[in-house]
């Protein structure tokens, strides 16, 4: 290695030393400056034109706007705030093939309009209709979505034509006009892009307006999380001091079940008062067990007779005598 190259790698520095974040704002109207990411940058001059790319769903939390990407380009740099301009959005492509389909019709175009604050904007609306249409009827379908979006612009500031197109107002009035020409599936505002520039306005919240009211929501999230860990805090001792009573009562609930031995005279009784019971069940057991085994000898003696004995009997005794012997047995027996 020579000596020059030498002193050049000496007087190499790390870039990434220099680098910075940035806060990337989107436009002022209508989104008063909401923060939307960050961005590496040296100098404001490197950050100055970049885009920014986001999809709606990360922008709005709208779930079924997650196919919608918007872009942002960076138009000044104010500290380590990046201020956006809304150059755009467009639907993914995989989105719109999947609303076309065999034996429907597509209707596309484009419109340059001009808003009242000077922007020009081109807009490419797409109409799906249900089945294949005729070319005339398109023709009528695409003059009429035309003067729909010509005459919104005409009366409408950019930042309203952001929050229509981006909100759904302007293509739900174009299905309301053209679904009286032909049936539609679906009408959307397939992409936009800011051709130039306008008039700014000055109204609305400053930047320095939001950056107080971002400090004060952040002071507020402190004091509820320092309020919450207190809380906390305060309710461990309570909880060790539930512990430590459970666990004393246990203790006196297992101390009053253990019970003192009785004395030899109570032992005594209780055992003669037993001995006496046990006497007393098993002469009542005797005397079912003999009851039982006079009404089983009465039964066996009974079937051993005949019928015409049975009959006999039953009659004498004053029951019926029909019947199996089965039955005129079971009768003298009741």
């Amino acid at each position: 290695m020579s000596a020059k190259a030498r002193a050049a790698a000496r007087k190499q520095r790390d870039k990434w030393k220099n680098k910075r974040w940035f806060t990337i704002r989107a436009p002022r109207h209508p989104w008063n400056f909401k923060r939307i990411g960050e961005t590496l940058g040296e100098t404001d001059e490197h950050i100055m034109g970049r885009v920014y790319e986001m999809t709606q769903q990360e922008f709005s939390g709208d779930f079924t706007k997650m196919h919608v990407l918007l872009r942002f380009r960076v138009t000044e740099v104010v500290g380590q705030d990046a201020l956006t301009t809304f150059v755009g959005h467009a639907h993914q492509s995989d989105h719109t093939r999947r609303q076309i389909r065999r034996y429907r019709g597509k209707i596309d175009d484009v419109v340059d309009v001009v808003t009242t604050d000077g922007f020009l904007v081109r807009l490419k609306p797409l109409m799906i209709t249900e089945r294949r249409c005729q070319t005339s009827v398109k023709q009528a379908m695409r003059a009429k979505s035309a003067e729909i979006i010509r005459s919104f612009a005409a009366k409408s500031t950019y930042s309203k034509m952001q929050e229509a197109m981006l909100g759904g107002d302007l293509e739900t009035e174009i299905r309301n006009a053209v679904k009286a020409i032909y049936p539609c599936k679906n009408v959307v505002i397939r992409k936009s892009q800011l051709l130039q520039t306008g008039v700014i306005t000055e109204k609305g919240p400053t930047l320095d307006e939001i950056h107080a009211e971002e400090s004060r929501q952040e002071a507020e999230l402190k004091a509820k999380k320092a309020a919450a860990l207190a809380a906390a805090d305060e309710e461990e001792p309570e909880e060790a001091g539930l512990l430590a009573a459970a666990e004393a009562m246990e203790s006196i609930s297992e101390k009053e079940e253990v019970v003192e031995a009785p004395s030899e005279e109570v032992a005594e009784e209780s055992t003669e008062s037993e001995a006496e019971d046990e006497e007393v069940e098993e002469e009542e057991v005797a005397e079912e067990e003999a009851v039982e085994e006079k009404s089983s000898e009465t039964e066996a003696s009974l079937m051993k007779l005949k019928k015409d004995e049975l009959v006999e009997r039953a009659k004498a005794a004053g029951v019926a005598s029909s019947g199996t012997k089965a039955d005129i047995v079971a009768r003298l027996l009741e």
